[in-house]
């Protein structure tokens, strides 16, 4: 692994991280995952299935850290590997076919579907509210959080490509 990439998936995971402490919750604790946004970042600047495993794995630990929704903490090791696992595999499937301008906003929003699909399931579970909870909280919080997560791709995606340009190239081996 290339200790440049990893240092520069670590102070995204970093940022993310801040962002997803600072948030604040909107129902039962919870709050869109700005610390995901960062993640579907690191994966769709390096993508290599080494890079993937550790930033996902590294992301589920920081999300559990600074989660304040009840049964969060296994909810998101769970999530955070699973959804980019997945992501990986929609982002291999869709990479040289279709422009990067519509697959980044279109697999944040998935991804962020599918993350949070993951963490609401899991963490319903958990606290034991399965009845009638899984929809007011899909529509309430995966969704908006979907849309703030591909907003925020959109602005944040060309920046940090454009400055990878312009620095000294970061090898993906």
């Amino acid at each position: 692994m290339n200790t440049r990439v990893l240092v520069f998936l670590s102070l995204l995971l970093g940022i993310g991280a801040v962002l997803h402490f600072i948030i604040p919750p909107f129902i039962y604790g919870m709050k869109p995952d700005m610390l995901l946004s960062m993640m579907f970042l690191g994966i769709m600047l390096f993508p290599r299935a080494k890079y993937v495993l550790v930033l996902s794995v590294a992301a589920g630990v920081i999300s559990a850290l600074t989660t304040q929704t009840p049964g969060g903490q296994i909810a998101n090791m769970i999530d955070k590997p699973i959804t980019g696992i997945l992501f990986f595999g929609l982002l291999l499937l869709v990479k040289d076919r279709i422009n990067v301008k519509i697959n980044v906003p279109v697999l944040t929003a998935i991804g962020t579907i599918i993350s949070g699909s993951i963490f609401i399931t899991v963490a319903l579970f958990i606290i034991g509210l399965m009845e009638g909870a899984f929809p007011i909280l899909f529509g309430t919080i995966v969704l908006p959080a979907a849309a703030l997560n591909t907003v925020f791709m959109i602005l944040v995606y060309p920046i940090v490509q454009n400055i990878l340009k312009q620095t000294q190239p970061l090898s993906t081996v």
